[in-house]
């Protein structure tokens, strides 16, 4: 990928805008599970930051997909993992089907306000009953003249406290499980919706919710696209949001390596710096390495994106790697920490804790490798032979 001054340009604001308007206030935010994502988001709004991909007519950037990611690999030097998930939520995971198949009128009522940073989205498909198999959603939205009548519960959803609006997936009709979803913009200030705050192990200043929807009419006109299309849409909102969650880790990983050296090198045990030793810093090495390699990967997967390639296998590739090597490289160097690793305000405990998310949203690993295995013609039945 070849980085023109505008990407410089770009990554220098985000930067900066990190370093004065949220790492001093991230343990503030940790303790008190939430950040104040309205007024977070109107400064990122007022900067052209939450539309950087988006049509000007809406008040986006116009820019391609690769600049968005230069925000994402900058929002990777926020010491959590809370407020960068959230901000890519409504950047790259609420917004992109609406950005792509909405009309013009129901992009001027939710995606010009969610550019501008007036409103907070958040993003309505894992279940209850689960999240990676999104043909099991059991949420309805049944017609009634010029409105839909959505019941139904949503689970694990970022920014679903604070919401005002959510990009939401459900059943408008009774055909085959990939063929009868549709996408639906859902004011959270209906009548009928409630939300119930969700405590998690980690991610802890972004606001989880599970969503309730009691008998909540909402306009049809809110549609996005083409009735039954949704599962469609979301499947290519997915491959967004899987590039946004490696390229987000990337700077948090280099990070966590540089304060573990830092440390290493101070910490002594038996009269030299834990450092000195051949296995810590040798692995160490290893460990840049793979984040290097990770590097690659998905740079390569958003050129290929921004080319107008399918890059559903390197996505999915690199979603993976992300997840499994977050485990690997916080779990490494939370040891090298010794007892300090493992108390509770250590960037590397925090990120230990955070970033296993990784593995889980968006698609499991195991998700992951059935799509790979699937494009390379592996599973039972299927060939990537022409």
């Amino acid at each position: 990928m070849q980085f023109t001054p505008e990407h410089e340009d770009l990554r220098r604001t985000v930067a900066k805008f990190v370093d004065a308007e949220i790492n001093p206030h991230v343990d503030e935010w940790e303790a008190a599970e939430e950040f104040p994502s309205q007024a977070l988001f109107k400064k990122m709004g007022d900067l052209g930051l939450l539309g950087i991909k988006y049509d000007p007519a809406y008040g986006g950037l116009g820019l391609d997909f690769s600049y968005s990611m230069v925000m994402a690999e900058e929002l990777g030097l926020v010491h959590c993992g809370g407020v960068p998930m959230a901000i890519g939520v409504h950047t790259d995971m609420c917004t992109p089907a609406l950005n792509r198949f909405g009309s013009d009128e129901v992009k001027r009522a939710f995606l010009a306000p969610s550019i501008a940073g007036d409103v907070v989205g958040c993003l309505g498909v894992s279940e209850p009953g689960g999240g990676s198999d999104v043909a099991a959603v059991k949420t309805t939205a049944r017609k009634d003249g010029d409105d839909y009548i959505i019941s139904g519960t949503k689970m694990w959803i970022t920014n679903g406290m604070k919401a005002d609006w959510c990009c939401l997936l459900a059943n408008t009709s009774e055909g085959k499980p990939h063929q009868n979803k549709s996408l639906i913009c859902v004011p959270m200030d209906a009548k009928g919706i409630s939300r119930q705050k969700i405590h998690k192990i980690g991610m802890n200043s972004s606001d989880t919710a599970q969503l309730f929807f009691d008998e909540v009419r909402v306009p049809r006109r809110n549609l996005i696209g083409h009735e039954g299309t949704g599962f469609m849409m979301q499947m290519l909102q997915f491959q967004e949001e899987r590039l946004y969650a490696a390229a987000s880790s990337l700077k948090s990983f280099d990070r966590l390596i540089d304060l573990t050296i830092d440390y290493t090198r101070e910490r002594k045990t038996f009269g030299r710096p834990v450092l000195d030793n051949q296995v810590v810093h040798f692995r160490l090495a290893e460990l840049r390495t793979e984040v290097e390699a990770l590097r690659a990967l998905t740079w390569s997967a958003i050129e290929k994106y921004v080319a107008g390639g399918d890059v559903t296998k390197l996505a999915s590739m690199a979603k993976l790697k992300t997840g499994r090597l977050a485990r690997e490289l916080t779990d490494a160097c939370l040891q090298y920490w010794g007892g300090m690793g493992y108390t509770a305000d250590n960037p590397v405990s925090r990120a230990y804790r955070d970033t296993r998310l990784i593995s889980i949203g968006a698609g499991a690993d195991e998700i992951m490798l059935g799509i790979i295995a699937k494009l390379e013609g592996t599973l039972p039945g299927t060939s990537n032979r022409t």
